[in-house]
Formats: C-alpha cells, structure tokens, sequence
C-alpha cells in the first residue's frame, strides 16, 4: 500500500522549510520500517521506488511546481528511472535522503535522489518527470515559467546526457 501517512507526516515536517531553487537539494530523513522489507530483510527495491516519493514531494512543493501543478490541473509522472543499489538498508536504520532536479530538455525534468547512512551513499536514482496536462505533456518551458523561473535549463551533466542517448535507442514498444 502507497505510504499516505508517511507522506503526510513527511508535509507535516516540512511545512515550515524555506523555498529552493532549481539545483539545490532537499534533505530529508526516513526510517526504514518492518513492512519495507523484504523476505532478506532489507529494503525492498520497489519500496526504494516509493520511498524516493517521500523526498520528491515535498522538494516539488519547495520548489512551487506543487502549487502550480494544482492551480493548472497537471499532474506528475514519472517516465524513466535508472537505480544504482550499492549498500543494504536494513529494518530500523536511518537514512538521510538527497534529492534535486538537475535539470530540463524540451519534454522532461531530471532529477537525482540518494539514500545516505553518513558519508556513505546506499543507493541512487537519476528519473526522467513529466509534467502532464489535459493534452499530455506539458513542455518544461511553460511549466518553468508558471513557475516564475527562467526557461533556460541549467546544462545537463554528461553521464545524465549519455542515459538520455541511450535510452533513446531503445525500442519502444518492446519487441
């Protein structure tokens, strides 16, 4: 089940915090619980999923894509991920969460999320969003400038272009 009440404290907590800016990082804190194991008693990869959710949200409220987003009628999806799983989180462990949008081309965000436990990363995501409307996607541009921001998207690591590139070679439907 979607985690709604943590979702909600997770609103609760960061109600207070200050606005971000394209690039800066959200940081928030989650405890790994019985029921986001699995049958290793570690973090289940799909609740990692879900759990990045928690760190998403409330970055896009800081950022004010949320009210914008509601005031317009979009949603946001997600179109892509790639998830690199390096160290286990186990039940009860703490972990710090990082998460920021990196940046934009003409039809999705990108954005990087980390679990942390110290100076150690656990795991890390790059995930394509998209913004959608009532006729599909809505172009970055004019989302970044509902949202007062300038439409020129800061440039786009390498490593995120090369995911980009690659994953454009990909057939699509499946064969």
């Amino acid at each position: 089940m979607y985690p709604f009440f943590r979702m909600t404290l997770e609103a609760i907590k960061q109600r207070n915090a200050g606005p971000l800016d394209i690039g800066e990082t959200h940081v928030s804190h989650h405890l790994c619980w019985p029921w986001d194991i699995d049958p290793w008693l570690e973090l289940n990869n799909g609740r990692t999923l879900t759990l990045y959710d928690l760190g998403r949200i409330p970055m896009a409220k800081r950022l004010g894509l949320a009210g914008v987003a509601r005031q317009k009628g979009w949603g946001m999806a997600v179109a892509g991920v790639s998830v690199r799983y390096r160290r286990r989180v186990r039940t009860f462990q703490r972990v710090e969460m990082r998460s920021r949008v990196i940046g934009w081309d003409r039809r999705f965000f990108y954005l990087e999320q980390s679990m942390w436990r110290g100076q150690e990363c656990l795991n890390h995501m790059l995930l394509r969003s998209a913004v959608t409307g009532a006729n599909g996607i809505v172009p970055p541009l004019d989302v970044a400038a509902a949202m007062g921001r300038g439409a020129e998207s800061p440039a786009l690591p390498d490593w995120v272009q090369a995911w980009i590139d690659a994953d454009a070679q990909r057939p699509w439907p499946p064969g």
